[in-house]
C-alpha cells in the first residue's frame, strides 16, 4: 500500500494517509494519457476556420481572353486557383476536432496521471486548504512554506472562494474542484495540492 504524509498549511506533518493502489499506483499507460490530453485540447478548438473555393469567390464569370490565338495559356476564369485573388484548392473548412474515447480509457488515463504525480513526489496532501483571507500574498506565503516552485494545481473537495480569489491573479496557480479533475491540468502542473477530502472523493469515484 502506498502511504503519503498529510500536512497542514504550516508544512507540519499531521498523519499518514494510505492511498488506494488501484488508483494511485497503477502501471503507467502513456498512450491512454496522451490520447486523453489530445482529446481535451481538441475539444477547446472552435474549428470555425474557412477558406473560399473558386465557386464562392465573387467575380470571374467572364473568360479572361479567347481560347486560341493569343499565345497565352488558356484560362476560363480569373477566380481559378492559380490566379491571385482566386479560390483556394483543398482549403480548410469548418469542422469538429473532437473524437471519441472509451470510458475505460478515460479512467485509465486519469489514473495514470495521478500515479505519475505520486511517483514523482509531486502530490501534496493537506488536511485543509481553506484560507482566512482572499489576499494573493497568503497563497504566495503558503507556497513558500511548502517550498514549491513552478505551476501549482489546487484540488479542493468543496468551494473555496478565498483560495480561488487569491490565486486568480497568479499565472502559475490554479484551483479546481475534485469533480473537475482532468488529465491536462494534472500534466500541466508541476505540483498538485489536494485536501484530504478531495483525495477521498477521487478514490470514491475512480475506485
Amino acid at each position: 500500500m502506498t502511504k503519503i504524509s498529510v500536512k497542514n498549511i504550516k508544512n507540519e506533518k499531521v498523519k499518514d494517509l494510505t492511498l488506494n493502489d488501484n488508483i494511485w499506483n497503477i502501471e503507467i499507460n502513456d498512450d491512454a494519457l496522451l490520447k486523453a490530453v489530445k482529446l481535451q485540447l481538441a475539444a477547446t478548438r472552435q474549428g470555425t476556420h474557412k477558406t473560399k473555393t473558386r465557386s464562392e469567390v465573387s467575380g470571374g464569370g467572364r473568360k479572361p481572353w479567347k481560347q486560341k490565338g493569343t499565345g497565352r495559356a488558356r484560362q476560363g476564369s480569373i477566380r481559378a486557383t492559380q490566379w491571385r485573388g482566386g479560390g483556394i484548392a483543398f482549403g480548410v473548412t469548418p469542422r469538429d476536432y473532437t473524437f471519441k474515447m472509451n470510458k475505460k480509457e478515460r479512467v485509465l488515463a486519469l489514473k495514470t496521471a495521478l500515479t505519475e504525480k505520486v511517483q514523482a513526489k509531486e502530490l501534496i496532501v493537506l488536511d485543509n486548504i481553506e484560507l482566512a483571507t482572499l489576499k494573493t500574498k497568503d497563497v504566495k506565503a503558503l507556497l513558500n512554506t511548502l517550498d514549491l516552485a513552478g505551476k501549482v494545481l489546487f484540488v479542493t473537495s468543496e468551494d473555496s472562494e478565498n483560495l480561488y480569489m487569491a490565486t486568480r491573479n497568479l499565472g502559475y496557480a490554479y484551483v479546481i474542484l475534485a469533480n473537475e479533475i482532468n488529465c491536462f491540468d494534472l500534466v500541466n502542473a508541476d505540483y498538485v495540492i489536494c485536501d484530504e477530502g478531495a483525495v477521498k472523493y477521487i478514490e470514491e469515484v475512480l475506485g
